[in-house]
């Protein structure tokens, strides 16, 4: 692997020699490959996987596979029952599980594509509230499947900037800034990062963290929570970021201690305590991450902004009766968001209309349907979501290869006997979404954008085996 020079002067200045020549040796080395699973669709425990290596010391649902599969072209993947996210992100979910213990309001704010956000809700405390945000459009709809496909109902994905939180008068029990980096954490990961690395980007992502936190910390409530991360090496965009915080926002770390056989190396140059994910020192790509916590004597001021309307984001009216999709244990009020009807959990809908008056809301709670004419067409979301009833719907179990047809939007055929109207497809017992039976053919509603693009034909790829 051919790095910057720069870089490598640099970095080599700030880790030493010993510590300098352990990553540069892994960084020659492939990266480990690592799921998690998601324990509102798997039974941990009960949940084979399988070529795994060894499990994730600070996830309960994570684990380290042998090598890599073909993740496109296994159904259970598209179903949400695990998500492919690399190991040292999953300790984002640790640090919240050690320190949050009651229900809370949580911002993500910079959470495409989404795999720190679906860490984060699998330990939240019952109860609480998730908003995940991704400023850049692109990025905010694959947020959104990934949110969508994970399938919990207390989850808000919204497409701002820090500024617009800002100015909406929201405020959090915690926030996760994991904010944008030059990326070095991902160099034998993402060979772009390396092309894209210079010192002008770091000094530029340096000063726009800082931005961002300016922007985002009056909406931390005293006692609040910051989690501040990178996936970058360089003391600019980590310590010397997390002191500034420290002195001129006046917060005080609250990072809980770290087991030492986990191989966590800790602050570089600062009495701040901090983590380090280094490869060839712990297993995983680059991150860094510090937390603190918002001092109770700060008062926060908000700048006010009159209500709107927003018809084209969130409009209530009254809406066709719902026929009984969702299970009877959970309480919603509906809504209307991008045209599509989504069902909104009872106890944050007064929150909910708050943030639909300043903020571009890109789904949240439950996806329902389209409206289409007198009909109610399923929305794709709702099949995988775990308030979904199931026997609200005809279902039609598929064989692997109708699977893969069915994931590449391709027509399937059902058995004679399928009643006609709404079906609920499923493999394995798990839902991968809708048909319409008109009789002589089934009409394919899995979304467009989700769709598998390649033509590829697969080996059926067992990674997982629910029980």
């Amino acid at each position: 692997m051919a790095l910057p020079q720069e870089f490598t002067t640099y970095t080599r200045a700030l880790m030493g020699d010993e510590l300098y020549e352990k990553l540069h040796v892994a960084l020659e080395q492939n990266p480990p490959v690592s799921i998690r699973l998601n324990p509102f669709k798997t039974i941990n425990g009960e949940t084979e996987v399988y070529n795994v290596d060894e499990g994730v010391a600070w996830s309960d649902n994570g684990y380290y596979l042998s090598g890599r599969p073909n993740f496109t072209f296994d159904p259970l993947f598209h179903t949400g029952a695990y998500y492919v996210q690399e190991a040292s992100s999953m300790f984002v979910a640790w640090i919240v599980k050690q320190l949050i213990h009651s229900p809370i309001t949580m911002l993500d704010l910079c959470a495409a594509p989404g795999g720190k956000s679906t860490a984060l809700r699998s330990v939240l405390p019952r109860g609480s509230l998730l908003f995940c945000n991704e400023p850049i459009t692109q990025r905010a709809s694959i947020l959104a499947e990934n949110v969508q496909k994970f399938g919990h109902p207390d989850m808000v994905v919204t497409s701002n900037f820090a500024a617009d939180y800002r100015k909406s008068g929201l405020q959090f029990d915690a926030i996760l800034a994991d904010v944008p980096c030059s990326g070095e954490g991902m160099f034998r990961k993402d060979a772009g990062a390396i092309a894209e690395w210079s010192e002008t980007n770091v000094e530029h992502c340096w000063r726009l963290q800082r931005e961002i936190i300016a922007d985002i910390w009056p909406c931390l409530k005293p006692g609040g929570l910051l989690i501040y991360s990178t996936c970058t090496f360089n003391d600019k965009e980590n310590e010397r970021n997390v002191e500034w915080i420290a002195q001129e926002l006046g917060a005080i770390s609250d990072l809980p201690p770290i087991p030492s056989a986990w191989k966590i190396t800790g602050s570089i140059g600062s009495e701040l305590p901090a983590c380090r994910f280094i490869p060839g020192i712990s297993k995983g790509e680059g991150l860094f991450l510090c937390v603190l916590r918002k001092r109770y004597e700060h008062d926060i001021v908000h700048d006010e902004r009159k209500k709107r309307s927003q018809k084209y984001m969130t409009q209530k009216n009254k809406l066709p009766e719902m026929p009984q999709w969702l299970n009877d244990n959970f309480a919603f009020e509906t809504c209307q968001i991008n045209g599509n009807i989504h069902a909104i959990p009872s106890e944050w809908t007064s929150l909910f209309d708050k943030a639909s008056t300043a903020l571009r809301i890109v789904h949240a709670g439950v996806a329902l349907a389209t409206p289409k004419g007198k009909d109610l067409v399923p929305h794709p979301a709702l099949a995988h979501s775990i308030a979904l009833n199931t026997d609200a719907f005809c279902k039609c179990e598929l064989d692997y290869d109708s699977a893969i047809a069915f994931l590449r939007r391709e027509a399937i055929t059902l058995t004679p006997e399928t009643p006609r109207g709404y079906v609920l497809v499923t493999y394995q017992g798990m839902p991968l979404g809708f048909v319409k039976n008109i009789g002589n053919r089934a009409n394919n509603l899995y979304p467009q954008e989700w769709r598998i693009k390649s033509t590829h034909i697969p080996q059926p790829q067992q990674i997982i085996k629910l029980r």
